[in-house]
């Protein structure tokens, strides 16, 4: 399989961590790829704030399903071989918007840089970099 388009991407879904935290997506092409995940009542904290670690985990969803595109699946697969992340804003309920964006691509590695907002007040909860490699 090599995913070229969004639809394609969205094929690789079911039975996994993407579709079990309900994220969607909702543009992709070569250098950015946008996600969106509901802050269901089970991702938060005691503290009823989002657990940081969601962050974390749509940033670097954002950034490995965008490293698949335009690679046979079957010959490489990209895997997140680190994640930074900051998180700059509590937030409690509505939904989150990641988009990664392409800063370095070589033969082996793609980074992207990640922003994380809101969905519904627009302002930024989380930012990061995720690093992929892509050989094997």
């Amino acid at each position: 399989m090599e995913p070229k388009t969004a639809a394609d991407l969205r094929l690789m879904w079911p039975g996994t961590a993407l579709e079990t935290f309900g994220l969607s997506l909702t543009e992709a092409d070569e250098n950015r790829l946008v996600l969106e995940m509901p802050i269901r009542p089970e991702f938060r904290q005691p503290a009823g704030l989002l657990h940081g670690g969601l962050h974390l985990f749509l940033a670097e969803s954002a950034a490995s399903l965008h490293a698949c595109l335009g690679i046979d699946l079957r010959e490489q697969q990209p895997v997140g071989i680190e994640v930074n992340g900051s998180h700059l804003r509590a937030i409690r309920e509505g939904g989150l918007v990641a988009e990664a964006t392409v800063t370095r691509r070589s033969r082996t590695l793609i980074v992207h840089e990640v922003t994380i907002r809101s969905r519904e007040r627009n302002r930024r909860t989380g930012s990061g970099f995720v690093d992929c490699s892509c050989s094997w």
